[in-house]
């Protein structure tokens, strides 16, 4: 179908104009006012609401294949256009993890079946698959980047050899995005705790994945890459002292070394481990207030470049919680339930990640009506700055003659995070119970409504990103 939203407030390129927009074929055909009704056209009157350019998470672990009874692509794209992620970039830590092309290609065949969003996915890297990774510079336009772990992570997937941290950095021809956390320090701290003789809790996270274990892997990668130019990107910043290694004296376009931030980094501070425990461990760790507000200032004058999510849903077994007859959730006993295996406390046990992407716009659009962030620096932190970055080829902007991936939010129509309307596999959030004061009520993905009102047509899939490269 093709559509013509009228009389809405358009949020693009730091203006908000109320126009009229024509989608036809998939991409916006016009953007003026006072466009006339036309035959086998839908219309949608926009009084009263915004009209956004879909956000681009570069950041999410959707699961498939080999960790389905956690999330599946099908299940977590569903959730993000209801939530009005039009994209997504995706993580190589699957069981197989995507370690080779084929394993890799496997992947978008998946959501090329399955995803109602748009898609991409990182090539992973160990110490081993060198050769194979580097075989993503023939596929510039095709893939997002790969993804070195410079810290712990799933299986075999973290990068600890100088060597071939120095080859990837010297041979890569495509974005190479990292996590970075400095695992001898990790172990250390774990240690140093241990050795106190207690169990260990949730609000030690931050102490044992601290500031320093972030700054001196962000450090290291950012040495890699400008000893060869490398094209880095470092993903969820969560420190005050790291801030200091980004800069906002380029233009996005010219950065050779751009900075991500994540809502939950944004959202919550270590005080919250009182309240929500292992349901919001995640790495890197939540950490103080004094550092979320340092994250705050460098998003706002641009020494971080983009939001995203870092979505990982794990059940809340896995997390050390069930969910009781009346919807509350509560700590599972020593035991009891299908708790996850392994040696110490519950929080030793208890998987790191949070499930986000549902709840990132609107989480984003509070803050936008506390005044933290306007409306307009929102869509370009979330939308117009992934799509510069990664050079995404014409998405993240409201054009003519780019697709129309678009979301149409009320900022006045409040909406809830209830057990009943969360979509994620995984049946959970950390954010239950609390009200956002806006809604996404339309989500246009290649200009076909796939979410509106509550309502979701499947009737057609996302399609493959592609990269100006």
């Amino acid at each position: 179908m093709n559509y013509l939203i009228k009389n809405i407030s358009i949020v693009n390129e730091g203006k908000t104009v109320t126009s009229d927009l024509l989608i036809k074929n998939g991409r916006i055909e016009k953007i003026a006012a006072g466009i006339g009704s036309m035959a086998a056209i839908s219309e949608i009157d926009g009084e009263g609401k915004h009209l956004l350019p879909g956000a681009i998470d570069d950041q999410v672990h959707f699961r498939e294949p080999g960790l389905t009874h956690k999330a599946t692509i099908y299940s977590e794209a569903r959730a993000a256009v209801a939530g009005g992620v039009t994209s997504f970039m995706e993580m190589p830590n699957t069981l197989p993890p995507a370690f080779t092309q084929e394993l890799l290609e496997q992947k978008y065949a998946i959501a090329s079946r399955h995803s109602l969003a748009n898609y991409s996915f990182y090539m992973g890297t160990s110490n081993e698959n060198t050769d194979e990774a580097l075989r993503t510079n023939e596929r510039k336009k095709e893939v997002c980047g790969i993804k070195i772990f410079m810290g712990s992570s799933t299986g075999n997937l973290l990068v600890d050899n100088y060597l071939t941290l120095d080859r990837l950095f010297r041979e890569s021809e495509v974005l190479i995005a990292t996590h970075c956390e400095d695992e001898r320090i990790i172990r250390r701290n774990l240690e140093k705790i241990r050795q106190e003789g207690r169990k260990l809790v949730a609000a030690d996270h931050p102490v044992i994945r601290d500031e320093e274990a972030c700054f001196e892997s962000s450090l290291t990668a950012i040495q890699f890459a400008k000893k060869y130019g490398s094209r880095l990107h470092v993903f969820h910043l969560s420190t005050e002292r790291e801030m200091q290694l980004f800069t906002n004296l380029i233009p996005l376009h010219e950065k050779r070394i751009t900075a991500e931030v994540c809502v939950h980094h944004l959202h919550f501070c270590s005080d919250d481990y009182a309240v929500l425990g292992n349901r919001i461990k995640c790495n890197p760790a939540i950490k103080s207030s004094r550092h979320r507000e340092a994250l705050w200032r460098a998003l706002l004058d641009d020494r971080l470049d983009l939001i995203a999510t870092d979505h990982a849903p794990h059940t809340l077994a896995e997390k050390g919680f069930k969910r009781e007859a009346d919807g509350r959730i509560s700590p599972l006993e020593e035991g009891e339930g299908d708790q996850p295996s392994g040696q110490g406390s519950a929080y030793e046990r208890a998987h790191a990640g949070l499930p986000l992407v549902q709840h990132a716009v609107p989480l984003m659009l509070h803050y936008v009506q506390e005044g933290r962030i306007t409306l307009e620096r929102m869509v370009e932190k979330m939308s117009h700055a992934v799509a510069t970055c990664f050079r995404i080829e014409e998405r993240g902007y409201i054009r003519e003659g780019y697709f129309a991936d678009l979301a149409i939010v009320d900022l006045q129509q409040p909406c809830s995070v209830r057990q009943d309307n969360i979509l994620y596999k995984c049946g959970w959030s950390p954010m239950e119970g609390m009200e956002f004061p806006s809604s996404v009520t339309h989500t246009f993905v290649n200009g076909h409504l796939v979410y509106g009102n509550g309502a979701f047509d499947e009737s057609q899939w996302g399609r493959r990103l592609s990269f100006d490269r």
